[in-house]
């Protein structure tokens, strides 16, 4: 009759066995998915896409079948790699203040004078702290015109006596708006 020891023992040598059969099968399975995968050109997102974990809207290129590979941008001149542009920058470029040396020969000329005609056309308003435009003459704070009016400014009707020298422009802007108002009126009493 065998001890709790020796079935013990067998019992461990023939799990390891059956582990080790098991990583083989997985491993051969695993390497013909794979295969497929890439005969196919499918991806982990298409597999999701079909059992219902897709996102909402137009099925996507990848989900169709089709690969699109964007046009690099940007190319690393000691390595070789590149970049399209899209999406995380790589280490080689990520700290890189111009990334004009980059460029890849036919995106060097449009890119930058996209960037410089989009920077001069000043679309928006400006980032960051701005310059003050009106000045408290009691206290001496001031504001920019940014944002809402500080209690000092804010019941005034006319704010001209506040303006700091520079910002004759706000008013003038003040006297257009006017005249649109009286302009509107007048219309309104022709109809």
């Amino acid at each position: 009759m065998a001890t709790l020891e020796a079935l013990q023992a067998k019992i461990k040598k023939l799990q390891a066995q059956a582990e080790a059969i098991a990583s083989q099968k997985s491993t051969v399975a695993l390497e013909n998915i794979r295969a497929l995968m890439a005969k196919h050109n499918l991806t982990t997102a298409d597999i999701a896409a079909h059992l219902g974990h897709k996102k909402r809207g137009r099925p996507s290129l990848k989900s169709a079948g089709v690969q699109t590979k964007g046009v690099a941008k940007y190319m690393n001149p000691e390595t070789g790699a590149t970049w399209t542009g899209h999406g995380r920058a790589p280490a080689w470029i990520a700290a890189a203040k111009d990334r004009n040396k980059y460029l890849v020969g036919g995106a060097s000329a449009q890119a930058v004078k996209r960037v410089a005609v989009k920077g001069a056309a000043g679309n928006g308003q400006p980032k960051g702290p701005q310059p003050a435009k009106y000045r408290h003459p009691e206290t001496g704070a001031t504001w920019s015109g940014r944002g809402p009016a500080p209690a000092w400014l804010a019941a005034e009707k006319d704010r001209s006596k506040f303006l700091v020298g520079g910002a004759k422009a706000a008013g003038a802007n003040g006297v257009a708006r006017k005249r649109t108002a009286a302009t509107k009126a007048a219309r309104k009493s022709r109809a």
